[in-house]
């Protein structure tokens, strides 16, 4: 029986993009059941949504849209930005390194949520350098909910990931060398509010750092619910 187990994470880590994006599934957007089988499934979409962005070379934003649509998180499947007021988050000191700017250069803070429909996929930080995007697309991040990979297009912008953090695990490490965890059809899946981080810097054409992003991954990702 383990080793049947073993074999199906296998497989469906394997067959992870038809899971998520195969057009004949139905989504049922029932709650995730309590059971290794259904660990396994939020396991496998995780790592694809994870990889998705990491191999991704523009901003979150196209990976998100994809997303939403292939999930149907939406009547209308576009990532939206719901800008967050409060307080600020200075640049530091390591974070001007990354951007290459000096220390009384202009950088301009952004906290955003990024939704689908009703679901918060992602809650963002992000850190710009006004002087580097132009006035005309400074005046969109500035005045309006545009999400900043469609806001900054016309740069061409490239994503390079520095830091990535899992922060949820629906197998805990070492599960293969003890005894399964029993399943509980009838319960919930318990999923925390944060899955992963990932911490980027953005660059543009001519390969100048102009941006700073962190984002966290919610469980919305995964509303759709089990296949």
């Amino acid at each position: 029986m383990r080793y049947l187990w073993i074999g199906t994470i296998v497989t469906l880590n394997l067959c992870a993009s038809a899971i998520s994006a195969g057009p004949a599934l139905r989504r049922t957007g029932a709650p995730w059941p309590d059971t290794f089988l259904a660990r396994v499934e939020a396991l496998a979409l995780i790592d694809t949504l994870n990889v998705r962005l990491l191999a991704a070379s523009c901003t979150a934003t196209e990976v998100l849209d994809k997303w939403c649509a292939d999930h149907k998180l939406a009547s209308e499947p576009v990532v939206h930005a719901r800008r967050i007021s409060g307080a600020e988050k200075p640049v530091s000191p390591e974070q001007r390194q990354r951007l290459e700017v000096g220390p009384e250069e202009e950088v301009t803070y952004r906290h955003v949520e990024l939704t689908c429909g009703n679901h918060i996929l992602v809650e963002a930080d992000n850190w710009y350098v006004p002087g580097r995007v132009g006035t005309e697309i400074n005046h969109v991040l500035t005045t309006t909910d545009t999400p900043f990979g469609r806001a900054v297009q016309s740069l061409k912008p490239m994503r390079e990931n520095f830091s990535v953090e899992i922060l949820w695990k629906p197998l805990l490490d070492g599960w293969e060398l003890g005894p399964l965890p029993a399943d509980r059809p009838e319960a919930t899946l318990a999923m925390p509010w944060q899955l992963f981080q990932h911490r980027a810097v953005i660059y543009n054409y001519k390969h100048e750092p102009f941006s700073e992003v962190r984002e966290i991954f919610t469980r919305e990702v995964l509303a759709f619910g089990p296949p």
